[in-house]
């Protein structure tokens, strides 16, 4: 997890797959975010029952523009951002 500049907060935990999935992807990508484990903080998984219309889905994604995503994939979360995580936009081989 990288927190220099980042773009986003992912609410999630330990165990989700798709919260691994997820994070895998935007660190393939160089993409920082802060990550918030809502079974360590019970005031993250009051905000996401509160955003998830009563369930705890995870991951939940929040940018800093205020946009909210619901257990998006790393792509919808790319193209949030303006990327499209190829090796030519990420400048990895």
């Amino acid at each position: 997890m990288s927190t220099l500049s980042a773009a986003m907060t992912i609410y999630s935990t330990t165990w989700c797959g798709d919260c691994i999935r997820l994070k895998s992807a935007l660190d393939r990508s160089g993409v920082a975010y802060r990550e918030i484990d809502i079974e360590q903080d019970s005031s993250a998984a009051d905000f996401v029952v509160r955003v998830n219309d009563g369930n705890q889905s995870v991951p939940t994604v929040v940018f800093d523009d205020g946009t909210v995503m619901i257990e998006p994939s790393g792509r919808q979360v790319l193209e949030h951002l303006g990327r499209d995580g190829s090796p030519a936009a990420t400048g990895r081989p």
